[in-house]
C-alpha cells in the first residue's frame, strides 16, 4: 500500500499537469508532458507511492510504483 497520494500527469487547458489522487485542484502546470513526468516522479518517490500518466484522451497509458509494490515484478 502506498504511503502518499498517487501523482497523475493530465492535460490541463492545453498544458500538462501534475495532480495528487483526490485533489480538486492541480499541483503544477507546466508546459510538455515530460516536464509533468518528471515533477510526479519526484514527488511520488518522496511520498514511496505510484506515478500515473494520462494521455491526451485521458486514458491511463503508464504507470509506475515508487513504494512497496504489492505486485513486484517477476524476475
Amino acid at each position: 500500500m502506498s504511503k502518499g497520494k498517487n501523482q497523475h500527469v493530465v492535460t490541463h487547458d492545453g498544458s500538462w499537469a501534475v495532480r495528487g489522487a483526490g485533489n480538486s485542484k492541480v499541483t503544477k502546470i507546466v508546459d510538455t508532458q515530460q516536464e509533468a513526468i518528471q515533477i510526479a516522479k519526484q514527488i511520488a518517490q518522496n511520498q514511496e507511492s505510484e506515478m500515473l500518466i494520462h494521455g491526451k484522451n485521458g486514458q491511463i497509458r503508464e504507470r509506475n510504483s515508487y513504494g512497496n509494490d504489492s505486485y513486484p515484478p517477476e524476475g
